[in-house]
């Protein structure tokens, strides 16, 4: 079962990099400007003070670059995926993992290096100056560690029979890892210890989203959370039938 499950990831995966190799830097960011329009106006974005964003691969993803600078602008706080050790002694436990850390200020931001895929990574000489949302044993953790909203990248999307928005990842857990761990910190109620429910939400480009149709379907297992919903390279935010992730 999780043999054929992750074949069918790879399969699909590898449609996906072929299909995304056409698409033009143009429309890449046609799209994109598209997308962060409809994100200023869109409630959950507005009334979120802190927001986790991925920073962008110069191509194949829709582009963050506007929505990094006008969440700071705006006052929110911003943080952005790091990749580190692990630090959890546990069975099974990957190698690497991920943590959501705060961005100080668009000086901050702009003073990020690309690392070799051209994305502008976090330095890891100044991550125990930074907060963290899920922090470690060699950082100080803040009390408030919660997030409002988070704005993930994916390969492809699509919405099951239920109406529910589903994503699939570039393979390596990272999402996945890091909410399974932020979730378990939740209460019974659903709601986070420190307040509401962290939203998600994925940034598609229209060749991204799977029709029904088409016969294509995002492979889920186990593991694998859905979406609160899509904001498209159309401009359009669709919403998930089901909420609960």
């Amino acid at each position: 079962m999780a043999a054929s499950l992750t074949a069918a990831k790879q399969q699909l995966r590898s449609l996906m990099k072929q299909r995304l190799s056409g698409v033009s830097q143009d429309s890449v960011r046609a799209q994109s400007r598209k997308i962060f329009e409809s994100l200023k106006d869109f409630k959950p974005y507005k009334d979120a003070s802190r927001i986790s964003i991925y920073l962008s691969m110069p191509a194949s993803e829709v582009q963050t670059d506007d929505i990094v600078r006008h969440a700071l602008d705006a006052g929110k706080q911003v943080f952005v995926p790091y990749l580190h050790k692990s630090p959890l002694e546990m069975p099974n436990a990957p190698a690497r993992v991920m943590d959501m850390v705060h961005l100080k200020s668009i000086q901050d931001y702009e003073s990020l290096k690309l690392d070799r895929w051209g994305i502008p990574s976090i330095d890891p000489a100044t991550v125990h100056h930074r907060q963290r949302i899920l922090g470690g044993p060699d950082v100080h953790r803040s009390d408030v560690s919660t997030l409002d909203l988070m704005l993930m990248p994916g390969v492809a999307f699509d919405f099951d029979e239920a109406g529910s928005a589903r994503r699939l990842g570039h393979g390596k857990g990272f999402y996945d890892y890091f909410l399974n761990r932020y979730l378990a910190r939740m209460d019974p109620s659903g709601g986070s210890l420190d307040g509401p429910p962290l939203l998600l939400y994925g940034l598609a480009l229209t060749e991204q989203l799977l029709s029904a149709s088409s016969g294509e379907l995002v492979p889920m297992g186990p593991h694998d959370r859905n979406l609160h919903g899509l904001v498209l390279g159309s401009g359009e935010i669709r919403e998930s039938s089901n909420r609960s992730i």
